[in-house]
């Protein structure tokens, strides 16, 4: 039985993880947050999330949780990935992290300390649908250039990075494919579109989980590839099957949910 540490585990993902985990027969070993949080003390049983009796411990109690895991699985703050995956990586964990809202300095020190020490999964959206979808769009190396592209995301109103990581992430796939050479994230009035700038734009709003839409128009027609999540579930289970994945791997590196899928 595989052994989990789950970081942020009383925020929306991190509950949701630990449920679907105990479910499928993971062991919850560790439940991280952060220092301040007001529900430390607490066992996963008494926050409702599942019927263990592990506490709910603040970040200085990081190394003791990992003392038992196989794996790191988080969902948190870049801020707190910054100090905890180093530690992670020092007690020879295998990592599956979801955390978004990265510079790209902070994401590529992560992956430089990571690569050469031990399996890990970075992903911005665990979700199967959308890597699928990820997929599909490399098929836009085949349209005419006249086909102009755009993307739209929408979360719930507590997200906070925008736009979102898998918004980043198809903007800069697609930039790759069709030569765009700048993202544009807001147009004030009288700007027109020049043909080097994609749009992504984003929507806070309620409880949204995820929709991720990629608008492709002609001059005559359009296409629309979207991914709708219902429930953070998706997110879930795609997180558990990069902790089953990972665990198999032998070699260090920094792999993504495509390698996941890909075995």
């Amino acid at each position: 039985m595989t052994k989990i540490c789950v970081v942020g585990a009383a925020g929306k993902m991190g509950r949701v993880i630990i449920s679907e985990a105990v479910s499928r027969n993971f062991e919850i070993v560790g439940a991280i947050e952060s220092p301040n949080n007001p529900l430390l003390g607490k066992t996963l049983r008494e926050l409702g999330i599942c019927d263990l009796d592990v506490p709910l411990q603040g970040s200085s109690k990081l190394k003791e949780a990992l003392g038992k895991a196989d794996v790191y699985l988080s969902f948190t703050t870049p801020e707190a990935e910054l100090i905890n995956i180093p530690e992670a990586v020092e007690m020879g964990k295998r990592i599956v992290m979801g955390t978004t809202g990265f510079t790209e300095d902070q994401l590529n020190q992560l992956k430089i300390l990571v690569s050469s020490k031990v399996p890990a999964v970075f992903a911005p959206n665990f979700s199967i649908g959308m890597n699928f979808m990820i997929k599909m769009l490399h098929q836009l190396a085949y349209l005419p250039e006249e086909y102009e592209i755009s993307i739209l995301e929408a979360h719930h109103s507590k997200k906070r990075d925008s736009p979102s990581g898998t918004a980043l992430n198809i903007a800069r796939l697609i930039s790759d494919i069709r030569g765009y050479r700048k993202i544009v994230q807001a147009r004030e009035r009288l700007a027109s579109r020049s043909r080097e700038e994609l749009e992504v734009l984003s929507i806070r709003a309620g409880g949204i989980p995820g929709i991720h839409e990629v608008i492709i128009a002609g001059p005559y027609d359009m296409i629309t590839i979207s991914h709708i999540s219902f429930s953070r579930n998706a997110f879930a289970l795609g997180a558990l099957r990069a902790v089953e994945w990972v665990m198999k791997q032998k070699q260090p590196g920094v792999y993504s949910m495509e390698d996941v899928l890909s075995n």
